[in-house]
């Protein structure tokens, strides 16, 4: 990869994505930029930034898991400091897209959150943003700035394959009907074929689920972009372990573990949960089988792609030919 002048770009990055900014920056070979961010005692967040960023193309680094709303904040009011600094760009590198979940009026009176938060990045002065694995790509169209979203899949059919999970033993499942493009991508990138976890009530209104497709005797992966209370993993497991799966796997894009996540992964029969590195987890917040695959390479190529005015498709896809 090319190695970087500290002239040529500034990378910064701030709370919710230390230890992933500091890849970023061993892989492009700079140093981060200098800043401090600290909040009064009544909550408001104040940063300052330690150097010049005038005439530069500027880079942030920062999801916005929990505390969502401080590390959103953070991220516009830096936004906001480094254009009234006089950066040139301001390209947003946001490993997780918090409140994306929220993209459409699925009942009567409800918000699009993901719309609001698009438009407050704009607002602030950002130039660029790129994402991973957003909840549903038509997010992008939410942004009057260029918006590039990138894949994870490759980054586990990558590790899959470097594992030995590939071929006819292998079944990649979609633990519900809305991930089925998800799972369909992986188990293309896997030579495995495909299973659908459906779900409905018996004749007493108990939620069931069942699957659509053979896992007997076969090695499963589950897919999801967001691993967040870990319901989904943990009933969807429970439905392949009586569909006769002899070993159970799930990977999620984004590993939030909220509520009693890490306790209902440790209970199931899951042998081993993987994830990105697109959020910071706590130790108290890692279960005993997680595995955790990094991003870092993915951005920092992206972002070398960017200040080169390259086309980022070619990592959108992952050649297997190449293992």
């Amino acid at each position: 990869m090319e190695k970087w002048a500290d002239d040529q770009l500034r990378l910064f990055v701030l709370n919710a994505s230390k230890e992933l900014g500091q890849k970023i920056a061993d892989e492009m070979g700079i140093n981060l930029g200098k800043l401090s961010s600290r909040q009064f005692s009544d909550g408001e967040i104040q940063i300052n930034i330690e150097e010049s960023v005038r005439g530069r193309d500027v880079y942030l680094v920062q999801a916005t898991n929990y505390p969502v709303n401080d590390h959103l904040w953070e991220l516009l009011i830096m936004i906001d400091a480094m254009k009234r600094a006089s950066a040139r760009t301001v390209n947003v590198i946001m490993p997780y897209y918090g409140y994306a979940r929220q993209d459409r009026t699925a009942a009567p009176r409800e918000p699009i959150t993901a719309k609001l938060v698009a438009d407050m990045i704009v607002k602030a002065g950002a130039t660029r943003l790129v994402t991973l694995d957003l909840h549903t790509v038509q997010v992008q169209g939410f942004f009057d700035i260029p918006e590039d979203n990138l894949f994870t899949m490759p980054l586990f059919a990558k590790y899959y394959r470097s594992i030995g999970l590939k071929g006819d033993e292998v079944v990649v499942v979609s633990p519900k009907n809305s991930g089925v493009k998800r799972a369909r991508s992986l188990a293309e990138y896997l030579d495995a074929s495909l299973a659908i976890i459906d779900h409905e009530e018996d004749d007493v209104g108990r939620a069931r689920g069942y699957v659509i497709g053979e896992v007997k005797n076969k090695k499963v992966i589950m897919v999801d972009d967001i691993l967040n209370s870990g319901t989904t993993f943990y009933a969807g497991a429970y439905v392949l372990e009586k569909a006769g799966a002899s070993e159970i796997y799930a990977c999620a894009s984004h590993g939030i573990f909220s509520s009693n996540a890490t306790d209902l992964m440790n209970r199931s029969n899951i042998k081993e949960v993987t994830v990105t590195d697109s959020v910071a987890i706590s130790e108290e917040h890692r279960p005993k089988n997680l595995h955790v695959v990094t991003t870092a390479k993915l951005l920092a190529e992206t972002i070398c792609r960017l200040q080169n005015n390259e086309p980022i498709s070619p990592l959108f896809h992952y050649e297997k030919d190449a293992d």
